[in-house]
Order: structure tokens, then C-alpha cells, then sequence
């Protein structure tokens, strides 16, 4: 959406949105049916039955809606809101995630803990198995240590395994890192990664989660969620996953959002090798290093990762539009005509050699 379609959401119009967002049976896709509809959420709360009947929508949302348990809801979450770096990310507002919003199915409505700003900056996933063997954790653990050491933001789903080993190595490398719950912010699941969650959130790192705050760990949100695990990211890398794990579920997703694949190879005797094998044979890129990642990368691209130049040469064209003004990632792709993507790698790179820095969601040129 052009930077000028934004309209800037009132405190009852907000409100209105936390009541929705709370309603059984109303998924993204509804959610943005009733906005487009009755042209805002204030509106669809106190419209008609009949009229949400009318659009195909549930009986048991349009009941809901007027719940006591709704509006409360709703109010917790303005309340929590209140509360330093706690934020609510909204997906027709300028600060949400650029490269998320270009899935069919964004969510609507994103709680954010810790860090907004990096969920601009250009990340990788990493998932697999949570009964990963310990060679797979070794693995993880030291991809994310160079991948968050290269300038990528390590993004992953904060269960046990090889999520939790790739958040951790992000962190002790100083790097950053992004964890999506399948769960609301504060019914936290594992508990058991909840330490680790909150070191995240202290070292300037983000948890964040589409669902309501008090949502509880269901079956069938922890693969919904694996979705905005891919949709933020540049790519997924695979480390050890079975054929049934939940982790050939995101690549799947990866794939079809038109995000590169990686998958990290093992011993043809481990169970947890097969679902790796499995993307390889599916056309993953096969991983021994993390030169593969950027080699792909650099092929996506078209350009060479590296950006520097020289003082005589012509100045690089993303640092042209920053030097003219700020601008955030998706403000820049615009300009360039370069697809989001490949501006984010770039931006990678400029960052890394102190010529770029992201603040509050807008890319700024430095100046040496």
C-alpha cells in the first residue's frame, strides 16, 4: 500500500479493531473483509447482524462481538499497550513489517514485545526439529552465530530444539533475533523458553505473536503462525527436520511466498535427516556453509552482495535516495524500482560498512 493510503487509526477506531480481533471463526481474511465492507472496524461492530450474515460470516461472530469477554479483552490489551515496548502493528499502517505484508494472508494485527525496528531489517529463519540431536542443535547454533554475525536478524518460532538453539547463538554473538509465538504474548508456551524470550526482549530483540494476548497454546496455531515466520524473512533455512516435522510446513510456505529455501544435509540413517533430503530433492538449496546462503542470495539479487566503492565511484543508488531522505525499506524499493528483497540484502550490506542505519523503522545515509 503507497505511503499516502495510510490513515492514521483513532483510539475508539483501535478499540474497535482489539474487539474484532478477538471474535471465534474470524481469521485474516475476514477481518480485512469487514474493514473493506463497512470501511472501518468501529463500523462493523455496530452494524446489523443481518449485514454481517450477509457477507457469509459466521453466526457465532456477529453474536460475539457485544460479549463482555470481548470488550474486556480488549481493554486488557489497550492497557498492555501502555506499557514501554509494547506495540500493536496494524497492516494498513506504515510501520508494518513491508516484506509480511506482501502475503495473501498478513495478519491483521501483530503484538509486538521488545524491538519493532528490526522486523525492518533483512532476516533469515531457521527452524527444525524440537527433539533436534545434539549435532543438529551444533549445526543451528553455529549457522545463526555467523548468520546473525554477517548482519541478518535470525528469525524463528521459539520452541524447544533447534528454534531455541539458533535464538540463543544469535544472542551470544550480540547479533538480534525474532521469535513468533503460536501462542498470545502472555500465555507463553514453552514456558520453558520463556527465560530465553526474555532475554530477547532485554538485549533489543523482538517476540511478537498474531494472536490475542491470553490465547492458549492450540494445536492448529502453531502452523499458522509458521507462516509469518517465512513472510518476515528473505529466506528459511532447514537444519534437521523428520518428513512429519512442522518445519516442511514453513519451507512449503516459504516457497510459495517466493522466498529461497535452504536445507543443511545429514547422514542418510538419521530419522531427522529426511525431511531435509526431502526439500533437497524438492529443489532447496543445499546448505554446507553459510557462503551457499549468500551465494544464493547473491544470485537472486543479480548483484554482488559486497557494496562498497571506492571515493571516485558513482555513488551507490540506494545511498542517493537515503542522502536525499529517510526512507523506509519499502518507501526505497519504490524509488529504486528494485524488488523488497533485494533492497533489504543491500541494505544488509550498506549497514554492515557503516554507510546505512535503520532508526524507527526509516533507513538513514551516513555521512563519513
Amino acid at each position: 500500500m503507497p505511503q499516502s493510503a495510510f490513515t492514521p487509526v483513532s483510539p475508539a477506531e483501535l478499540e474497535a479493531r482489539l474487539r474484532l480481533h478477538r471474535l471465534p471463526e474470524l481469521g485474516a481474511a475476514r477481518f480485512k473483509k469487514l474493514l473493506e465492507a463497512f470501511g472501518s472496524a468501529s463500523k462493523a461492530i455496530s452494524a446489523p447482524a443481518s449485514a454481517w450474515r450477509a457477507l457469509g460470516l459466521p453466526l457465532a461472530c456477529a453474536e460475539a462481538r457485544r460479549c463482555a469477554d470481548v470488550r474486556d479483552g480488549a481493554s486488557h490489551a489497550l492497557a498492555w499497550l501502555e506499557r514501554p515496548a509494547q506495540h500493536l502493528l496494524m497492516w494498513d499502517q506504515p510501520d508494518y513489517p513491508a516484506l509480511l505484508a506482501q502475503i495473501s494472508d498478513a495478519p491483521p494485527l501483530l503484538f509486538v514485545a521488545g524491538n519493532r525496528e528490526i522486523l525492518e531489517k533483512p532476516q533469515l529463519a531457521m527452524v527444525g526439529s524440537r527433539r533436534a540431536s545434539r549435532p543438529g542443535m551444533d549445526t543451528a547454533a553455529a549457522f545463526s552465530r555467523s548468520l546473525a554475525s554477517a548482519g541478518f536478524v535470525i528469525t524463528s518460532g521459539l520452541a524447544l530444539g533447534i528454534d531455541a538453539a539458533a535464538h540463543q547463538a544469535a544472542l551470544d554473538v550480540g547479533g538480534q533475533t525474532i521469535g513468533v509465538l503460536g501462542t498470545g504474548l502472555e500465555n507463553f508456551y514453552p514456558q520453558r523458553n520463556r527465560r530465553l524470550a526474555d532475554a530477547m526482549i532485554a538485549s533489543g530483540s523482538t517476540v511478537l505473536s498474531e494472536f490475542p494476548l491470553d490465547a492458549g497454546p492450540t494445536a492448529s496455531n502453531f502452523p499458522r503462525r509458521n507462516r509469518i515466520i517465512s513472510g518476515l524473512s528473505l529466506g528459511v533455512l532447514v537444519v534437521e527436520a523428520s518428513v512429519a516435522s512442522g518445519s516442511l510446513i514453513t519451507a512449503r510456505l516459504a516457497a510459495e511466498q517466493g522466498r529461497e529455501v535452504y536445507a543443511i544435509p545429514g547422514s542418510i540413517h538419521h530419522p531427522g535427516a529426511k525431511g531435509c533430503h526431502q526439500l533437497i530433492r524438492d529443489g532447496a538449496v543445499l546448505v554446507e556453509t553459510i557462503e551457499h546462503i549468500l551465494e544464493a542470495l547473491r544470485g537472486w539479487q543479480q548483484l554482488p552482495l559486497s557494496t562498497g566503492t571506492p571515493a571516485t565511484a558513482v555513488p551507490h543508488p540506494l545511498l542517493s535516495l537515503l542522502h536525499a531522505a529517510p526512507l523506509t525499506s519499502e518507501a526505497l524499493a519504490d524509488a529504486s524500482g528494485w524488488a523488497l528483497p533485494k533492497v533489504l540484502v543491500v541494505l544488509t550490506e550498506l549497514e554492515m560498512e557503516g554507510c546505512a542505519v535503520c532508526e524507527n523503522g526509516r533507513w538513514f545515509a551516513r555521512v563519513s
